[in-house]
This record gives C-alpha cells, sequence and structure tokens, in this order.
C-alpha cells in the first residue's frame, strides 16, 4: 500500500492548476505526505498569490519564496525546512525555464545568454537544490525531477531546452551514484506531452499532442495525475530498489520508431 505518511516533501515549480508540479503536489497529499511547497517570486506578489489559493486544500505546511537563481533564497528555504520539520524526506524538482526565441529557429543560432538561461534554471538547479536538500535527508529520501523526449531525441521547436534536458538526465545518474550510499534515490520522470504554461511556449505543442494521441500505444496522452502518481510511487518504500531512471510516462510513445 503506498503510504507517505510522516513523510516531508518539498514541492517546487507549481505555477498553476495545468502545472505537472500541482499534480504531483495532490497525489503526494492524498498519500498522506507533508507538503513544503516553494513559489516564483515577483514584484507585485501575483505568483505568491496565485500559488497560495491554489495550494490552500493542501494544508501545506510550508509555503516559501525560492528563486533558484537567487543563493540566498535557496539557503533560506532549506534552513526554514531544517528548523521547522528537521528534516526532509522528499524533493520534487520540477523547474524549466528557456528564452521562447531560443526554442524555436536554427539552433546553432541559440545565444550565449539564452544557453546559459536554460541550464542554469532547467539543470544546474537540480544540481544546487539536491546539494541543498541532502544535509536534511537523515533517513534516506527520494529526489524527483521531470524531463522530456526532447533529451534524447530531436524535438521541433524545442532546441536549447533539449540539451538542457540531456544534462539534467546526465545529472540524474550522476547524483544516483553520489547519494546512494545515503539511501537517497534520484530518478527522472519523462513525461509526455501535457498543456502547461511552460509547454506553451513550445511551437506546435498543440500539434505534438494530438500527434501523441494518434499513435501512442494507448491512443492517448497522459494526464496530471497519472505523473503525480508515478512520482508518488517514486517517493515511496515501494520504490526502493530504483534510483538513477528515467521512468517514461507517454503512454508509450516513446517505444515507437514513427
Amino acid at each position: 500500500m503506498l503510504n507517505l505518511t510522516g513523510k516531508n516533501a518539498l514541492v517546487t515549480g507549481i505555477a498553476n492548476n495545468r502545472s505537472i508540479a500541482w499534480g504531483i503536489a495532490q497525489q503526494l497529499h492524498k498519500a498522506g505526505a507533508n507538503l513544503g511547497i516553494t513559489y516564483l517570486p515577483d514584484d507585485r506578489g501575483k505568483m505568491e498569490k496565485k500559488v497560495a489559493e491554489l495550494v490552500e486544500p493542501l494544508n501545506p505546511g510550508l509555503f516559501l519564496p525560492c528563486d533558484v537563481q537567487n543563493d540566498e533564497q535557496i539557503q533560506s528555504t532549506f534552513e526554514t525546512i531544517r528548523d521547522k520539520w528537521g528534516k526532509l524526506d522528499i524533493l520534487i524538482h520540477c523547474l524549466a525555464f528557456a528564452n521562447k526565441d531560443d526554442l524555436s529557429g536554427d539552433f546553432s543560432q541559440t545565444s550565449r545568454s539564452g544557453f546559459k538561461t536554460a541550464l542554469e534554471i532547467s539543470t544546474y538547479s537540480l544540481v544546487q537544490l539536491t546539494g541543498a536538500a541532502k544535509p536534511l535527508m537523515t533517513e534516506g529520501g527520494s529526489i524527483i525531477t521531470l524531463t522530456y523526449l526532447g533529451g534524447v531525441r530531436a524535438i521541433p521547436n524545442y532546441n536549447v531546452m533539449g540539451v538542457a534536458k540531456a544534462g539534467l538526465e546526465a545529472s540524474v545518474r550522476y547524483l544516483a551514484s553520489e547519494l546512494g550510499p545515503q539511501n537517497i534515490r534520484v530518478n527522472a520522470i519523462s513525461a509526455g506531452p501535457i498543456r502547461t504554461l511552460a509547454s506553451s511556449a513550445v511551437g506546435g505543442i498543440l500539434d505534438m499532442i494530438h500527434h501523441v494521441e494518434q499513435v501512442a500505444p494507448l491512443r492517448r496522452t497522459v494526464t496530471q495525475e497519472e505523473v503525480g502518481n508515478t512520482a508518488a510511487f517514486l517517493s515511496s518504500d515501494l520504490a526502493s530498489g530504483i534510483t538513477g531512471q528515467v521512468l517514461y510516462v507517454d503512454a508509450g510513445y516513446e517505444i515507437m520508431g514513427m
């Protein structure tokens, strides 16, 4: 039986009710986990208000600002977790960003600044957050990130984000190797295309979804709930022997040749 009662879980990357991170948070809550939620702060406080209203039914134990380009905020986030909870059991990394101009056109024309931005937010942030979480995972733990097929195959209008996801998947393997002796598992979920705030920046996202619905073995794409269920499984003792893996939750699309 999947049971996360007594587990402390930090979920990053919730922007609205379409976020995959929102689907994951709901399933972790359903399984009994105590949730901490981070949001991306802005000058007007709009994101804080929006995310706070959304997650209120989940009764999060912590609700914290965390911009992964701000080292002080990352440090403050994990200091608060240490002071309030004492330990962390689950870290959910759902953070990705690239400038829209760097997702389309010729990949060879990717700007230096755009490349650095995509890799810093989408890839390095997993390394940085894991480093901060490691001392708090005193009883072992599970770290889960989100990736996409574009990290291993060339996908139209994905460009620099594909490179970022490839780096993310490599990071999963190296982190899993490092943290395994502390019984901390690190895995990635490669979800099929879901219409989210982040995916809306990818040109032709609706065409991609329709294509998956036509050719995937299950003849459909996947839902937030299905990705959330997989994250809950990976967070639980049911997945105690799984680390360093990329699990495809994409209705089987990844296996198809065309």
